[in-house]
């Protein structure tokens, strides 16, 4: 419903003055407001419990209902065993889908622990070493203060090559789907609260494709970073 909402209002967004930056921050905002006021509408608050995890499933409800009924130790044997069949299974298919279809077995990786730094040469000034942030920041200061009121030799400028001006082409919507199409779809939204996986959705309308195509391509023309 999020998506399909978000599509009917962007669609009704009038997009065909941004010859200025005035209009084109207007459209850019309206569009902002459509978003936020649509997330608004349909998220909502969710409570974290310790069976807050996304291989919980039904199995494990009615095992946990079962042990806290008969408190047995075969009801808890039990319950623990289909946590376990169910946490493997879980990861098993991530980790499949991982090394399968995202390309990207480093994934797979512990990046919790610390990470073993590389070799460094030590910073040296005046032959001694700078092992404190008062040390490198006196030999920062003294290199700054050394060149800062040399004479400067412009004309060695002269000799590099000079190039026609380029301009940049318009943005096609080949070249949107085909920058968007390996993003991942698990990254966290950003704070307009769409996520690469919510914009694959929606671009499927070809309209709303469009439409972002034309902002981009004002952008261009304006030589306009919003």
């Amino acid at each position: 419903m999020f998506i399909k909402e978000v599509i009917t209002s962007f669609a009704k967004l009038d997009l065909s003055n941004m010859s200025n930056t005035t209009n084109l921050e207007k459209a850019v905002l309206e569009f902002a407001n459509i978003v936020d006021h649509t997330w608004t509408k349909y998220s909502k608050f969710i409570n974290i419990t310790h069976c807050s995890k996304s291989w919980w499933n039904d199995k494990c409800n009615q095992d946990l209902m079962n042990y806290r009924s008969s408190r047995s130790i075969e009801s808890w044997k039990m319950f623990k065993k289909s946590i376990k069949n169910m946490k493997r299974e879980f990861f098993d298919l991530k980790i499949q889908e991982i090394a399968n279809k995202k390309q990207g077995p480093w994934e797979l990786m512990n990046w919790v622990n610390k990470h073993k730094l590389l070799a460094i040469k030590m910073i040296k000034y005046n032959r001694n070493p700078c092992l404190e942030l008062n040390n490198l920041w006196q030999a920062l200061h003294s290199f700054f203060n050394s060149a800062q009121f040399h004479d400067i030799d412009e004309s060695i400028l002269n000799k590099v090559e000079k190039f026609p001006l380029s301009f940049w082409s318009n943005f096609s919507e080949e070249e949107f789907n085909c920058a968007i199409v390996n993003c991942s779809n698990l990254s966290t939204p950003g704070p307009n609260n769409l996520s690469w996986g919510h914009l694959k959705h929606i671009i499927k309308d070809k309209l709303y494709l469009k439409n972002i195509v034309s902002i981009t391509n004002a952008c261009i023309e304006l030589g306009y970073l919003l």
